[in-house]
């Protein structure tokens, strides 16, 4: 992807090293669209959470320093992630100096920024650029607390994306997903969200989901997350039109989506798959509907809700 060069956007807030407290950042909250992760599955997560602060506590009062007892600035939050205390770039370095995949957040945000703001105008409509925050360890949004072990997500009360870049390491190593183009489609879904924010679908599910059983509301869930996968894709195809991309790059980000279906993660995960509690879509599915609107790049064809996804 020749992204080095282009318009970086200024609706980047740099929250890395800030940290949001030791307590709540245990998983997504309410009404935040996410990318799903893996992390250990099983409990105990909670009770181990509240030993490592106790135990924090009890050093920091004794006068030692509890981040060198604990190890590498780091706490393992109970689902196999670890939180960390310093900013640390996806290439591993626990440092600031990640200033290059800033660099390429930024640009990615710009051309999405570019492109939406270009289709919402041929339909007389205004794009309202949204915020991304990075953020090391966890964060706090209008939806709440969340970690990065929860993937990055977007939160429609504060209409902001959040993005811990480590993110991009475990997407590499951990589910073999590599390259900027993988890397970008996942800023783009979730952008999308944000699209789906201002054009009403997001409100409409938040308000229809209440009264749904779980089953129907992980279907309609679905159902809202692979439009996000299309959204990205049509943002892909006018990307590739401008000669961004290079050979190579959609098969990265069609392997990206396949890494994170919900078949190939719980497999992953447990071992065996449970379709009812399925919630982003199977790889198969989020392939399919990256690619139509990648093919295409109209957003008519990116109706997940009134065709069989």
């Amino acid at each position: 992807m020749l992204w080095k060069g282009r318009r970086q956007s200024d609706n980047i807030e740099d929250q890395r090293g800030q940290g949001g407290g030791l307590g709540g950042g245990l998983g997504g909250g309410p009404g935040q669209f996410r990318i799903p992760i893996g992390g250990r599955v099983g409990g105990g997560g909670i009770s181990g959470i509240v030993i490592l602060i106790v135990l924090f506590f009890v050093l920091k009062a004794i006068g030692i320093d509890p981040w060198q007892v604990l190890g590498d600035g780091g706490l393992d939050d109970g689902s196999g992630q670890i939180t960390q205390s310093q900013p640390m770039s996806p290439s591993g370095d626990q440092s600031g100096a990640n200033d290059e995949m800033k660099q390429f957040v930024a640009t990615v945000l710009a051309e999405t920024e570019d492109v939406w703001s270009g289709i919402f105008k041929a339909n007389g409509m205004t794009y309202q650029d949204p915020k991304l925050v990075l953020f090391s360890g966890q964060v706090r949004s209008a939806c709440g607390f969340a970690s990065a072990a929860s993937g990055p997500f977007y939160c429609p009360g504060d209409r902001k994306v959040y993005l811990d870049m480590s993110f991009f390491r475990q997407l590499s190593q951990q589910f073999g997903a590599s390259g900027d183009f993988a890397n970008a489609y996942v800023i783009a879904h979730e952008v999308g969200h944000h699209v789906q924010n201002l054009i009403g679908v997001l409100p409409k599910f938040n308000q229809m989901r209440q009264s749904m059983s779980e089953v129907d509301a992980n279907h309609m869930s679905m159902q809202v997350e692979l439009q996000a996968d299309c959204f990205a894709g049509v943002w892909g195809h006018y990307t590739d039109q401008k000669g961004i991309l290079e050979r190579g790059d959609l098969e990265d980000a069609l392997n990206a989506a396949k890494q994170i279906g919900d078949d190939t993660l719980q497999k992953k995960m447990q071992g065996y798959v449970v379709p009812e509690s399925f919630n982003h879509g199977t790889s198969a599915q989020r392939q399919k509907w990256f690619a139509a609107g990648f093919k295409s790049g109209k957003l008519s064809d990116c109706d997940t809700f009134n065709n069989p996804i």
